[in-house]
């Protein structure tokens, strides 16, 4: 037995004895009414009359209480307000006051407690466990620290949120979950909370225990103690992660949006133009042009219920072809994904044959017929061979002038790296497609930085001296890249390209005398970094073409000029002449 416990057992005080293991080794009945039971002694300190709870709601673990770490290190711990959970679950706070027992040989056999209770009234008891229970069942990260950012408590929604348990993070500094480069934000915060200031909602960044960052929005408030004094701070921080993506992706919508827009009104103006040149009359280019911006509707129709992503070529052929001749059309073949792009460019295609067809071929008598049918080439799936044949056609001739559509058809082939066969028979039209679709009908992902493009200065309605300049353009729409080559044509230069994609441009770039170059900013949904960077090293003068505006150029091109879509003429030129007066031989 330990000695000394008469004394103790006389005290109003509670005490309570433990061995060198902590065990119970005796309480006296102040011990027991605080603790509203007698536990056996010899058991383990903690598994008896209570359980101890940081201020903070924190359990605290056996081998911390005052008296384990008392034994273990030989050291008093800090005197702190703890709570205490009874066997029934109520709870009441106090101060420990532990000391070390020793022998007549100076060993340590045990430790000596005292608790001295710190009454609250019951109201108090009942709203702190409220505010506890909000606290830990809260959705919303509820961190505490003190004045030199050291965490004090740690909710679920914490853990939940930035991977580490209490045990991790209780005791440890906040800079644990900010990212080095933010750790000044966090003196600046803790310098307004020393001067009472709260600090409202902003979004910020921090750190999850797998090294992910999590955009939060947060909220500092200053802790007081019951004298007024600033004693830490509360965060509240609420995880913004899917708001920031849906804002985000709200942006890239609208961006998309707005460039699938310019980019469909530039076609159509482009459209109107190569049908004026091919035309002999206005009731001919009315037709012609009225029929190919229908194509050129039933193709985004597709796509709207598509929800953007393409469509099969079936569908298109359908739409296309089919709905206007009836039961003298047969068309089949395996299924094969057209991404947007596609949709819109072959679409034109089948409406030029289609056009023809009910002209001139096997729609324009009740004798014809039309076959269309497709197949992979070589067992290569995204090589395709569209097939078309028309029969019944009485003295089939050839056409005496070349038209739109016929350069259409072998432009558009020779962009999707194919080409295309056309004959007239005596029966009627044969035309073969070849096609090398993109690896990935699904159009990727946008990458927007923010960038200030501009305009060269020039004078206004000036018509730029370009003849025999050799000017490089890359745009992947097939019909404006059609347009800007007539437009440049008839100013007397000469066209490098068009390049669809920007590996096609950068080797035009590196094979080709090259005085200047429009480069659409965006190709197939790709960036065109390389192809800029490509044209600066060789000092070649260049403008953007886009749909998207100047947040889609790169970083660094920012002062490069824009010419937006759809064009403008006078735009087009003032930026020609601007380039022409940059070029240096």
């Amino acid at each position: 037995m330990i000695p000394g416990t008469d004394l103790l057992a006389a005290l109003s005080v509670p005490a309570y004895m433990t061995d060198s293991e902590n065990r119970l080794a005796f309480y006296n009945d102040a011990a027991a009414e605080l603790w509203q039971c007698r536990p056996p002694c010899g058991e383990p300190l903690s598994a008896g009359p209570m359980r101890l709870f940081m201020p903070n709601g924190v359990p605290l673990a056996p081998e911390e209480w005052p008296t384990a770490r008392l034994l273990r290190d030989g050291e008093l711990p800090p005197t702190v307000e703890l709570y205490a959970q009874r066997r029934d679950g109520s709870r009441f706070s106090a101060v420990p006051h532990p000391s070390l027992l020793r022998d007549e040989n100076g060993r340590v056999i045990g430790t000596v407690n005292l608790l001295i209770d710190v009454p609250h009234s019951g109201q108090g008891d009942i709203e702190a466990a409220r505010l506890a229970a909000i606290v830990a069942s809260s959705d919303d990260v509820i961190i505490s620290k003190n004045l030199d950012g050291v965490i004090t408590s740690w909710n679920a929604a914490a853990t939940r949120v930035f991977g580490y348990e209490p045990e991790e993070m209780v005791g440890q500094s906040i800079l644990k979950i900010i990212p080095p480069e933010l750790h000044s934000e966090e003196q600046q915060i803790l310098a307004k909370l020393k001067r009472g200031e709260r600090i409202s909602h902003y979004d910020t960044v921090r750190m999850t225990k797998g090294g992910q960052r999590v955009d939060i929005s947060l909220t500092v408030s200053p802790l007081r103690d019951r004298h007024g004094r600033i004693v830490g701070a509360s965060k509240v921080a609420r995880d913004v992660t899917e708001r920031k993506r849906s804002e985000a992706l709200q942006r890239l919508l609208f961006d998309e949006l707005n460039h699938r827009v310019k980019n469909t009104l530039a076609i159509v103006t482009a459209l109107a133009s190569q049908s004026l040149l091919k035309t002999s009359s206005p009731e001919e280019f009315a037709e012609s042009f009225t029929g190919r911006v229908e194509a050129l509707a039933r193709a985004h129709d597709l796509l709207m219920l598509g929800q953007m992503r393409g469509t099969t070529l079936a569908d298109l052929v359908h739409e296309q072809v089919i709905l206007a001749g009836g039961a003298r059309i047969y068309a089949d073949g395996p299924r094969v994904d057209l991404d947007p792009q596609a949709v819109v460019q072959i679409g034109l295609v089948l409406h030029e044959l289609a056009t023809n067809a009910r002209k001139y071929g096997a729609l324009s008598t009740p004798k014809g017929r039309l076959n269309i049918t497709w197949a992979h080439m070589a067992d290569r799936e995204r090589e395709v061979v569209i097939h078309w044949r028309e029969s019944g056609v009485p003295n089939m001739r050839p056409p005496q002038a070349r038209g739109f559509g016929t350069t259409l058809i072998e432009r558009t082939t020779q962009a999707f790296g194919g080409r295309a066969t056309i004959e007239f028979r005596p029966g009627g039209l044969a035309c073969d497609l070849q096609l090398q679709l993109r690896d990935d009908p699904s159009p990727p992902a946008l990458r927007l930085p923010p960038s200030n493009g501009r305009r060269l200065a020039a004078p206004p309605h000036t018509v730029p001296n370009l003849e025999g300049r050799r000017i490089l353009v890359v745009d992947d729409e097939l019909v404006i890249a059609m347009d800007l080559e007539a437009r440049l044509s008839g100013l007397g230069c000469i066209v490098i390209g068009p390049a669809a994609t920007a590996a096609a441009a950068i080797a035009l770039i590196g094979s080709e005398e090259i005085d200047a170059a429009l480069v659409d900013a965006n190709l197939g949904g790709h960036r065109v970094d390389d192809v800029a960077a490509s044209l600066a090293q060789r000092h070649i003068p260049f403008a953007f073409v886009t749909g998207y505006g100047p947040e889609a150029l790169p970083d660094t091109f920012r002062h490069v000029p824009v010419v937006a879509k759809p064009i403008n003429v006078a735009q087009l030129n003032e930026t020609l002449a601007a380039l022409a007066a940059s070029i240096k031989r």
